[in-house]
């Protein structure tokens, strides 16, 4: 078969695959499709169903003109809960899978922010408020000033009779922000995590963990558990009704699985603690204790809980990421986005001890392109930790061909990772920048996963030490192979791998280009500004409001180092980023306006914190390959 030509259009034209819904009875599972780069402003999606065994090709069940959502099966097996706005806004609907067209089960004029089908055939729906007459009216008439106080939009827990439509309140938590919810497999109470507020800051970090009953509404209070609490899961042993939950001990510290027993006397357990893996979800198993994700270096792991010994055993490891566990009732099938080395995320479906066959084909064309080899890598940083990461050799180059340009594209979080999985996308490069000619180095610096929680947690407090410690070892290592020019390197990232770029840049004149997409410059008005607030402060050592400084966070923001920064720098950003807001891009493009040096500011409108318009994910793609042509050389297109 001839290769074709990568191009930036064949990149964002593409479809994605996300949110798999496996069926109870462990036929089916449901999953999203939506284009890579949305056309415009109004986002679109498709539903989709494909036999759990692939016996059958995956079929499309709605349109795709609007924007389908969240699939959950009902217990039956035969019908699916989705949200859509096909006629406006976000509304419950639900299809048969046998076919016929999606009806509307809600008219409801708040926002929907989740649906989880009960076993007596009501659906749990987390919504806000309706307007009140006085929103609306001071709505029309323009009197829309924002007291910050009184903002709406709080999910409270409802339930919906589908044959009547009727949607009415369940469960009184305080007017707190429901989260997440699970019913018991018995078809018993729910379980019901709560934030405070909707805001990431003080809700990600106030969260709280009720037992709610559909029946009656009573509700159980088991008080407050740790931040950044999600995937709640039953399960039974003995009599007695476990509730097992994913947490963050403290925050960027890395997630735990924590065990309780509802009205019990002894705390949560964390069933966590000492390994040297990190658990990335959870799924419930009616008939049996749940199921969980492990990343695990470059690999991942699906593990079950064992109630002997209430240790996670491993069931199977599988190269590259997997995300998005859904099992069936009695969990002997599972499905899950998986994507490896030269494969993108596709639905994948078997056993958990594996293997995992891929039924979903969203990007069949991609599999005529050449692309550059993926190499794992294992080095040590300076002080003789063992680390990893991937190499991406160039499409068609071997070490003979060497030394080439590289450039290092750093992970966002901190708390995340590079699995050996696909790398292509206006976000993660890899791929794109290969097939121009450039090696690309992928490192797993300490603050990321995979490792265990001291090796997540190692960089909080002090961002930009050890982690960029452990990326430069890296960088050494592949000069020294003779794989990387020392003097055509490059540096990029968005997020935490944007700060990343800038704190670089700033501390050593070794790279001769940097793009800083979406990334932080001055920690202290993070704190004031993004959404997540005190918890940044708590990543960067301190906050602003703490006495007259200077603090800890300005020996570690980028901005601090302006005046050292020779190394032209593309920055580029979202207008509306709530996560890190536009505010820091500018102030590092005046800083550097300040001092003379080379770069580029770029804005693109519409846009939160990654770039959903397929125009602009076009123009991301483009830009980044002409700026490290510009600074590194042409590295040689064949």
């Amino acid at each position: 078969m001839d290769t074709i030509l990568l191009t930036a259009e064949l990149v964002v034209d593409g479809a994605v695959p996300r949110q798999p819904e496996m069926s109870p009875d462990g036929r089916w599972v449901a999953y999203v499709v939506a284009p890579a780069g949305q056309p415009g402003e109004r986002r679109r999606s498709a539903l989709w169903i494909a036999a759990a065994d692939g016996s059958s090709p995956p079929r499309q069940l709605t349109a795709g003109t609007s924007a389908d959502s969240d699939p959950r099966w009902a217990p039956d097996s035969a019908s699916l809960f989705f949200l859509s706005d096909r006629g406006g806004s976000a509304q419950l609907h639900r299809i048969r899978v046998d076919g016929g067209e999606a009806e509307v089960l809600t008219d409801w004029h708040g926002d929907i922010y989740g649906l989880y089908p009960l076993a007596d055939g009501r659906v749990a729906v987390v919504a806000a408020d309706e307007p009140s007459e006085e929103d609306q009216r001071r709505r029309a008439e323009r009197d829309d000033a924002i007291v910050w106080s009184e903002q709406h939009g709080c999910g409270r827990l409802r339930l919906l009779d589908p044959v009547t439509r009727e949607l009415t309140a369940a469960g009184d938590l305080g007017g707190r922000h429901v989260v997440e919810l699970a019913q018991r497999p018995d078809g018993g109470p729910v379980a019901v995590i709560s934030w405070v507020s909707r805001e990431n800051d003080p809700g990600a970090i106030t969260n709280e963990l009720h037992v709610v009953d559909p029946a009656t509404g009573a509700v159980q209070h088991l008080g407050r558990v740790a931040g950044h609490a999600r995937w709640p899961a039953w399960w039974a042993d003995d009599g007695s009704w476990h509730l097992t939950y994913l947490a963050e001990p403290d925050p960027f510290g890395g997630l735990a699985i924590y065990d309780t027993v509802p009205g019990a006397a002894a705390p949560p357990r964390d069933l966590t603690e000492g390994m040297d893996v990190c658990p990335d979800g959870l799924a419930q198993v009616a008939d049996g204790p749940p199921l969980a994700l492990f990343a695990a270096g470059l690999d991942t792991e699906i593990r079950q809980l064992d109630p002997g010994s209430l240790r996670f055993g491993c069931l199977s490891t599988h190269a590259g990421l997997l995300g998005a566990l859904t099992a069936s009732r009695s969990g002997e099938v599972v499905a899950a986005l998986v994507t490896t080395a030269y494969a993108p995320a596709d639905v994948c479906t078997g056993p958990p001890g594996g293997p995992l066959n891929r039924i979903s084909d969203t990007r069949p064309e991609l599999r005529e392109i050449e692309w550059g080899s993926q190499e794992r890598l294992r080095y040590q940083a300076a002080d003789g930790l063992a680390l990893d990461g991937l190499l991406i050799w160039p499409a068609g180059r071997s070490r003979a061909d060497g030394p080439f340009p590289l450039v290092t594209w750093v992970h966002g979080g901190p708390d995340s990772r590079y699995a050996d999985q696909f790398m292509l996308g206006p976000h993660f490069p890899g791929q794109w920048l290969a097939t121009a000619g450039y090696a690309v180095f992928l490192p797993n610096p300490r603050g990321g996963t995979g490792h265990g929680r001291e090796f997540a947690a190692a960089v909080v407090g002090a961002p930009g030490g050890d982690d960029w410690g452990d990326i430069l070892a890296g960088i050494d290592m592949l000069a020294a192979t003779g794989i990387a020019d020392p003097d055509r390197l490059g540096i990029g990232g968005a997020s935490y791998g944007g700060f990343m770029a800038a704190w670089a840049v700033g501390q050593t004149g070794r790279f001769k280009a940097a793009l800083m997409s979406a990334g932080i410059s001055d920690w202290g008005m993070l704190v004031g500004t993004g959404e997540c607030g005190t918890m940044d402060g708590a990543l960067a050592g301190s906050c602003g409001w703490e006495g007259t400084g200077p603090h800890p966070h300005d020996r570690v923001s980028p901005i601090s180092f302006a005046a050292q920064v020779r190394t032209p720098v593309l920055i580029v950003h979202g207008e509306d980023d709530t996560n890190v807001p536009l505010g820091q891009a500018i102030y590092f493009h005046r800083a550097l306006s300040q001092y003379g040096a080379e770069h580029e500011l770029v804005i693109y409108p519409r846009e939160g914190h990654g770039l959903r318009e397929r125009n602009h994910q076009r123009d991301l793609l483009l830009r980044t390959r002409a700026w490290f042509d510009r600074w590194l050389g042409d590295a040689g297109r064949r």
